[in-house]
C-alpha cells in the first residue's frame, strides 16, 4: 500500500466537499478528495439539478394549458420524456467537466476510492494509505424507505431520475418537500397521483398555513391526499403495485410506487469509531458550530450531519471552514440562523426565519402576522380560482421581521433579495417605506 501525505483529506465529492477542496487549495492546502462515484453528489446527479429540470418541464406542461385558457390556439402536447433525460443529461455532464476540470487546475488530487478511516489523520483508500493533518467527512445522505415487507418494492427519490417515461398512475409515500416536489411535477407532466402521508398535514416542519394552503392547491391539480395512514406493506400485484395500511385498507392498481419519506447519512464503512468520530441517536455525524466532530481536525459538512441538508449550506460552511482552518481567518463560521429554503412544489414555496407557530412559542403575544392572499394577474386573466399567500411574522414593538413565507407563483425568486432585508434586521415599517414595483406579486410583501 503506498502512503502519501496531505494537508486535507476530503472524503465526498459533493457540493459541500468540492467547495472545501478547492477553497483550501486556493489557500495553498495539498488536497486530496475521496470519491468512489461521480462528482457531485447529490445535488448535481439525484437532486436538485435534475429535480429543478423535472420542475421546469412540469412548469411549461402548466403553461401550456394556461396559455390555451387565455386564448392561444394551441393543443397542450406531452413531454417527449426520453428526449428531455437526454438534455438532463447533458447538462450534468458539463458540470462534471466544470469539476474535473477546477480540481486538476488547483493541483488536487481525485482518487475515486471511498475512505475508511485508520485513525483521526490516516485514511485507506484503495490501494492508498493518507496521511494528513486535516480530514473532511463530506459523505451525504440517501434515500430512506420504510421498514416494512415490499420496501424494495417501487422506486426513491434516485430511482425518480432514472424513468423514461410518465407514469400513468403513482403512490407516493411521504409529506416532506421531496414528496410534494414529485407528487407535483408527476401530475403536471400526466399522471394521475395519490400522496400518502403518515401524519395529519404537508410539510410539518413549515409554517403550518403554507402547509394547508399547499395541500388545497394540490388537491386543485387533481392530486389526491391520504392523510394518517400508516403503510404495513407494499406488494406487486396483478393490476400493478399495492399499499397495505393497519386499518386494513388497501390502495391498488398503481404502475409506480415512490418512496419519499427522508434521507438516511452514508456513514457506513468510514471506520468513525477508529477515528473517534461520534454519531447521534439518528447516525448523523455529530458537529459543533465550527463543523468540528468529537475527533481533533476532524470536521463534517452537509447532509451526513443533518444540519439543514441545503446545498448553499453545505458550500456556505464548507469555504468558511477552510478559510478558518487554512486562511486565518480565526472566526470564520456559517451562521445557521435565517437561511432561506425553495421547496419546488406546485405552486413553489419560498421561507425564511421562524413560522409563526415557532415565532409563538418563542416570543408568545409579542408577536403580530401580516398575511396577504391574492390571485396574480395570471391566473385571474385565466379565470383561475388558485392564490398566491404571503406572510409576515413579526415580534415586538418595532415589528422586526422575523419571518417571511410565500406560496405562489415566483416565490422561489422573489424571496431571495427579502432575506437580505430579514438578515439585515428590517422592519416592517421599512416594507412599507419602500415603493411598490407594479404590478407583480412582490410588490404585497411591501403593501400589507
Amino acid at each position: 500500500m503506498s502512503e502519501r501525505d496531505f494537508d486535507l483529506v476530503v472524503l465526498g465529492a459533493g457540493s459541500g466537499g468540492i467547495a472545501m477542496a478547492i477553497r483550501a487549495a486556493c489557500h495553498g492546502a495539498r488536497v486530496v478528495v475521496l470519491e468512489p462515484g461521480v462528482l457531485g453528489g447529490t445535488c448535481v446527479n439525484v437532486g436538485c439539478v435534475p429535480k429543478k429540470a423535472m420542475w421546469l418541464a412540469a412548469e411549461l406542461a402548466e403553461a401550456q394549458q394556461v396559455a390555451r385558457e387565455v386564448g392561444f390556439d394551441l393543443t397542450p402536447g406531452a413531454l417527449d420524456w426520453e428526449a428531455f433525460v437526454t438534455r438532463r443529461s447533458s447538462y450534468i455532464a458539463n458540470i462534471h467537466v466544470s469539476y474535473r476540470r477546477r480540481l486538476a487546475e488547483l493541483g488536487i488530487t481525485l482518487f475515486h476510492e471511498r475512505g475508511h478511516f485508520l485513525a483521526a489523520n490516516r485514511i485507506a483508500a484503495g490501494k492508498h494509505e493518507l496521511n494528513a493533518a486535516h480530514v473532511m467527512i463530506a459523505t451525504g445522505a440517501r434515500p430512506q424507505r420504510l421498514a416494512i415487507p415490499g420496501a424494495d418494492l417501487g422506486i426513491d427519490s434516485d430511482g425518480f431520475f432514472a424513468l423514461r417515461e410518465c407514469p400513468r398512475r403513482v403512490a407516493v409515500v411521504g409529506s416532506g418537500y421531496i414528496a410534494v416536489e414529485l407528487a407535483g411535477v408527476l401530475r403536471a407532466l400526466g399522471a394521475e397521483v395519490t400522496l400518502f402521508a403518515r401524519g395529519e398535514r404537508l410539510l410539518r416542519s413549515f409554517d403550518r398555513e403554507l402547509g394547508g394552503a399547499l395541500a388545497d392547491a394540490m388537491r386543485a391539480r387533481a392530486i389526491e391526499l391520504v392523510f394518517a395512514c400508516n403503510p404495513l406493506a407494499a406488494s406487486k400485484e396483478a393490476d400493478g403495485y399495492a399499499l397495505h395500511f393497519a386499518s386494513g385498507d388497501a390502495a391498488k392498481g398503481f404502475d409506480a410506487l415512490v418512496w419519499a419519506i427522508g434521507r438516511i447519512p452514508n456513514t457506513e464503512d468510514l471506520g468513525l469509531g477508529s477515528a473517534g468520530v461520534a454519531l447521534d441517536a439518528q447516525g448523523f455525524i455529530v458537529t459543533d458550530e465550527w463543523q468540528n466532530t468529537t475527533a481533533p481536525n476532524v470536521y463534517s459538512v452537509g447532509d451526513v450531519t443533518g444540519r439543514l441538508a441545503l446545498t448553499p449550506v453545505a458550500i456556505a460552511a464548507s469555504r468558511r471552514l477552510a478559510d478558518r482552518v487554512f486562511g486565518a481567518v480565526a472566526d470564520a463560521k456559517l451562521d445557521y440562523a435565517n437561511i432561506a429554503t425553495v421547496v419546488f412544489s406546485h405552486p413553489p414555496i419560498g421561507t425564511v426565519g421562524l413560522s409563526e407557530e415557532a415565532a409563538r412559542e418563542l416570543h408568545g403575544d409579542a408577536v403580530k402576522v401580516y398575511r396577504s392572499s391574492f390571485r396574480p394577474m395570471l391566473a385571474a386573466l385565466a379565470q383561475r380560482e388558485e392564490k398566491t399567500l404571503m406572510k409576515l411574522v413579526c415580534v415586538g414593538s418595532d415589528e422586526r421581521i422575523v419571518g417571511i413565507h410565500i406560496l405562489g407563483a415566483a416565490a422561489d425568486e422573489i424571496l431571495q433579495g427579502f432575506t437580505v432585508a430579514l438578515k439585515m434586521g428590517a422592519r416592517k415599517a421599512d416594507l412599507d417605506a419602500t415603493v411598490a414595483i407594479h404590478p407583480t406579486s412582490a410588490e404585497e410583501l411591501v403593501l400589507m
